[in-house]
């Protein structure tokens, strides 16, 4: 029987903050506690209040927990693509052998060697993303360990961020009492799960709709080329029909979820129901074709800032199309909605995991996934790391799992540094 391991994601986005705790075994995951809990001190994939955000993170903590009866103590941590930036990097180091052969070793330095270049003041590394390698001027190379070779370089992505956001959401981690073992930007991990090889490969945009900002991914040749944020998102089109219907907050999120309709032509004109007025007893009562048009004309806004962000992203074509996800994504007629507008193939992307079969459980779901897929190319799987660390048993000894964490992995030497940044900046 194959050992499994655990990861934690934490996923913390406008509306809501999402724990999963996943078991992988055989590349299989297994989703054993999940916990999800309405976002306060959140605005546009921002924190604006750390307390509000520390303790919605306790929340969804504590209810993984009581799943599965553990405490919570690592966890792969997602951060917002707000003011992130990807550029070309490259690392290039000599073989360190005698014999020539590339080992381990020789990743780690050549990953080093591509963080050597400048990064403003202002902004902090959040991962490095390796594209190819090259073994004397040998390229396309996904593994060179074990080729034989004098010189090996790297061709990568590196992925930057505002200094404050990371610092403010690595606080609000830090005081959950919550240890970061991965950190890695939100559409990296969405979209390396949502999408399949070939949409990876031939050109497709990754659409998260959440509720306060919608994330754009464009992968292209099998690697995230290019990522935004556009701060509209779900809560709009509540505010909106709050507004409109003159009813409640609340209320308007419950119709939306459960009589909205995006694509105004198949909106039904029989589905009739009771709206709430705000400030009074009485109810009015409207039907699903009006309130259609009026997430419509917000949803319809929405995809032409996709559009106008495509092309300021400088993409002209996307034979793979469109991937919708994100928890604004389940509604109804949304993808007929942005085929009519995007005028491109759109298909909609739900996890099929038992507890999580939600669009808005993707990015959760992907933290875990392209955690495990870093672990299993770096040779950290089946040493239990992952699960010490993990999840740990009240008299679970605390020394096993540092002992443990040796092996070195990429984005290891980030965190570290972004903890000592993060140290430095609130001293």
């Amino acid at each position: 029987m194959s050992q499994s391991e655990l990861y934690v994601s934490l996923d913390i986005g406008s509306s809501s903050v999402k724990v999963l705790i996943g078991e992988m075994a055989n590349k299989s995951l297994n989703v054993i506690g999940v916990g999800n809990v309405k976002s306060n001190g959140i605005r546009k994939g921002a924190i604006v209040d750390i307390d509000a955000t520390v303790q919605s993170i306790k929340k969804a903590v504590d209810q993984a927990e009581r799943m599965i009866g553990k405490s919570i103590h690592e966890v792969v941590l997602g951060i917002p693509a707000n003011k992130a930036v990807l550029q070309p990097v490259k690392g290039i180091v000599a073989v360190n052998s005698e014999n020539r052969e590339i080992t381990d070793d020789d990743l780690d330095r050549v990953l080093e060697a591509a963080q050597v270049m400048s990064i403003p003041p202002e902004r902090e590394l959040v991962n490095i993303i390796p594209e190819q390698y090259v073994v004397d001027h040998l390229g396309e190379i996904k593994d060179p360990r074990g080729m034989i070779g004098i010189r090996l370089e790297m061709d990568g992505t590196m992925v930057t961020t505002s200094k404050t956001i990371l610092h403010n959401v690595l606080r609000c981690v830090e005081r959950a009492g919550l240890e970061i073992r991965d950190i890695y930007v939100q559409p990296l991990a969405a979209g390396s799960y949502a999408l399949t090889e070939d949409e990876k490969n031939h050109g497709t945009a990754c659409i998260d709709i959440g509720g306060g900002s919608t994330s754009i991914a464009i992968f292209q040749e099998g690697h995230l080329t290019a990522s935004s944020v556009i701060p509209v998102g779900g809560d709009h089109v509540t505010k909106d029909l709050s507004i409109i219907l003159k009813t409640p907050t609340d209320q308007a999120e419950k119709i939306k979820l459960e009589h909205g309709h995006a694509f105004f032509e198949d909106a039904s004109e029989d589905e009739v129901f009771e709206v709430p007025v705000i400030g009074s007893d009485s109810t009015e009562q409207y039907n699903q074709k009006y309130i259609s048009e009026i997430i419509g004309v917000r949803l319809e806004e929405l995809f032409e800032l996709i559009l106008d962000e495509f092309y300021r992203l400088g993409v002209q074509d996307l034979p793979g199309g469109v991937v919708l996800t994100g928890g604004m994504a389940k509604l109804d007629g949304l993808p007929e909605l942005a085929r009519n507008i995007l005028q491109t193939r759109v298909r909609l992307f739900t996890p099929e995991f038992i507890g999580v079969r939600e669009p808005q459980y993707t990015t959760a779901v992907g933290l875990i996934q392209y955690a495990y897929m870093e672990d299993v190319f770096y040779g950290r799987v089946g040493t239990g790391t992952a699960a010490a660390s993990a999840v740990k048993v009240e008299h679970q000894e605390v020394q096993q799992p540092k002992k443990q964490k040796q092996p070195k992995q990429n984005s290891e030497g980030v965190v570290t540094k972004a903890k000592k940044m993060f140290d430095r900046f609130f001293e």
